[in-house]
């Protein structure tokens, strides 16, 4: 499924480049992204507040591992270095599973994703 893995390759960019414009057309309207261990952001309006939220960080650099897809279920893993308004740099480790609405054109109905800090 090349299609879809490069489609997770620049949704994950757009992330990177906060550009929110892009992410919030591949969302469902009820999107469900799920932190583990922290929040779950319930709509697509919830999802725009936390992306204006997080508008202060830059992202340095982002490293996808792997892009994982089959049916209406993807995963996508691999590490990131931000710079947060503060100034401190932060590296973390990141897995996020994806739930699509459908096979063809389908948005993003669910999301579940892992953050795991990294100490160097």
């Amino acid at each position: 499924m090349a299609g879809r893995n490069e489609f997770l390759r620049k949704f994950n960019e757009a992330f990177a480049e906060g550009n929110q414009k892009f992410i919030l057309e591949q969302l469902s309207d009820e999107i469900i992204w799920n932190f583990l261990g922290d929040r779950t952001i319930e709509g697509k309006e919830d999802v725009r507040n936390f992306i204006e939220e997080m508008s202060c960080i830059e992202t340095q650099s982002m490293e996808i591992s792997n892009i994982i897809t089959h049916g209406k279920t993807a995963a996508v893993d691999g590490k990131m270095t931000i710079k947060e308004e503060s100034g401190k740099v932060k590296n973390f480790a990141f897995c996020d599973i994806y739930q699509f609405t459908g096979f063809k054109n389908a948005k993003i109905g669910k999301m579940t994703s892992y953050v795991i800090p990294l100490k160097r």
